[in-house]
């Protein structure tokens, strides 16, 4: 089987507006603007689109698994369906441990063996450091969006995704 290439994504301030600590109020939940035509660019150019979000507050019992798939519903239904899986991370350190749970890389993990992805043709783009982490963890290239960290010298840093997948498509070219 031929490997294919993926844009690993961060959900939270990558694809939606980041509502303070925990986003998953559906009325709350707001797609960023240029993420459809962003995901849909990548899309077109070969690429699997696959979102990787930790969702600790199920463990922390602020809300539950159903607000989770019901904003997951919402983005893809707000994306023409575009994202071919959703991996999510339950757990919180403070009451159940996960090596799923970013920075650690078992979602990512899980996802490359069952997609066949090739890491080397492969991206991460999240807005935290603990994206960039997972994603180094297993050898994906990776970008930072936003201003929240700095992303030092060795990770590559823009403003959204739509900036993101510009350098992926250069990048690839």
């Amino acid at each position: 089987m031929q490997q294919q290439k993926c844009v690993f994504l961060d959900r939270d301030g990558v694809l939606n507006r980041e509502r303070g600590e925990y986003t998953y109020k559906l009325d709350e939940f707001e797609v960023l603007p240029g993420v459809p035509e962003a995901l849909r660019l990548l899309k077109q150019n070969g690429y699997l689109l696959i979102v990787v979000t930790n969702q600790g507050g199920i463990a922390k019992k602020m809300y539950q698994k159903a607000d989770v798939m019901a904003c997951h519903n919402k983005l893809q239904d707000s994306c023409n369906s575009l994202i071919d899986a959703i991996y999510y991370a339950p757990g919180h350190p403070k009451y159940s441990e996960s090596l799923s749970r970013k920075p650690d890389s078992l979602m990512l993990e899980r996802a490359m063996a069952k997609y066949s992805i090739d890491p080397s043709q492969s991206w991460m783009v999240g807005d935290s450091l603990r994206d960039i982490e997972a994603a180094d963890k297993v050898g994906v290239k990776s970008i930072l969006v936003g201003d929240k960290y700095d992303a030092g010298t060795y990770t590559l840093q823009v403003n959204d995704l739509w900036e993101a997948a510009q350098v992926i498509l250069e990048g690839a070219n």
